[in-house]
């Protein structure tokens, strides 16, 4: 860690709408605390809870910062930093990224070395992988649209060469493509059993489901369409419900597909995650800032929760 970088901290007022009756009780702080602002586009928030410390990345300005939870001090985690976009944390605790200007999904081990887990499917790069998720049998699963070569704006610019934007597993050194019929697959999330993955579709702005059988899925009807601008990242709550990131805030749907309401939120929202010692504080990353609020629900247990 290099710098610290002023949090200019603050609240806006948190304000929730209500679309259906089982939303009564979905609420928690009435203000946002800003935690920081100053960046261009702030993606892939993670919550460490060994650590009590939050990461996300500001991608155009290619670097991972770090939010301490005890100290309210924001530092510069790892610069320069591969353009990454999403975060995870395996069983170990160890960080699992995704690289837009790298077009890889790598792994910081305990002693900071960086290992490769996924970088080519059949000899072709990847695109630019997105975001990533683990499986609690250490399965690493990702997704991977063009936004990252696109321009150079979030990495390089370059030309697709697996054939689309796919979504991939890997697991013991082995890749496989689970899903090859998105526009733009985007940010992912299981079920609290791990029965459903959920992937969003950023170009379509609609999310799917899809059900897990072992190391495939199978299904991916339409869950929800966004009703405001597109969604990126989801998580899910420990009663199933999805939590997506959208154009006016944060979307809540129940496990039937409902929209049962909205945490609205000044800035256009790219993703969240669950994180505190209960795992009821959302942390939300949206264009320029970092915002958090304790809420009345608890994310689901991830695999490295002890």
């Amino acid at each position: 860690m290099t710098g610290i970088l002023e949090p200019l901290a603050g609240t806006v007022p948190a304000e929730w709408e209500k679309f259906d009756d089982r939303f009564n009780g979905i609420r928690g702080d009435h203000h946002l605390e800003r935690l920081w602002t100053g960046g261009r586009w702030l993606e892939g928030p993670v919550y460490s809870p060994a650590g009590r410390y939050l990461l996300w990345s500001d991608i155009p300005n290619d670097r991972i910062l770090r939010w301490d939870e005890t100290s309210y001090q924001v530092s510069a985690f790892r610069t320069p930093a591969g353009n990454t976009n999403g975060h995870t944390l395996d069983q170990e605790g160890r960080l699992v990224s995704c690289e837009h200007g790298n077009r890889r999904v790598t792994r910081t081990e305990h002693n900071g070395k960086i290992s490769v887990l996924a970088d080519s499917h059949e000899g072709n790069r990847f695109n630019s992988p997105n975001d990533v998720v683990v499986k609690r049998d250490g399965s690493v699963w990702f997704t991977d649209p063009s936004y990252g070569i696109q321009s150079d704006y979030e990495g390089y610019a370059g030309e697709i060469e697996t054939g689309g934007c796919h979504v991939y597993r890997v697991a013991d050194g082995v890749l496989t493509r689970v899903a090859d019929d998105f526009a733009g697959p985007n940010g992912l999330a299981f079920s609290p059993d791990e029965s459903v993955l959920y992937i969003t579709d950023t170009e379509r702005a609609h999310l799917r489901a899809f059900r897990v059988e072992g190391d495939r899925i199978s299904g991916g009807e339409v869950f929800a369409e966004c009703g405001n601008g597109a969604f990126d990242g989801i998580r899910i709550d420990t009663a199933g419900r999805v939590w997506a990131s959208a154009a006016d805030g944060v979307h809540v749907y129940h496990p039937d597909g409902t929209l049962l309401g909205k945490l609205l939120v000044p800035e256009t929202v790219s993703n969240l995650t669950f994180g505190g010692a209960k795992r009821n504080r959302l942390f939300i990353t949206a264009t320029t800032s970092v915002y958090s609020l304790f809420t009345t629900v608890n994310g689901a247990a991830q695999p490295y929760d002890r």
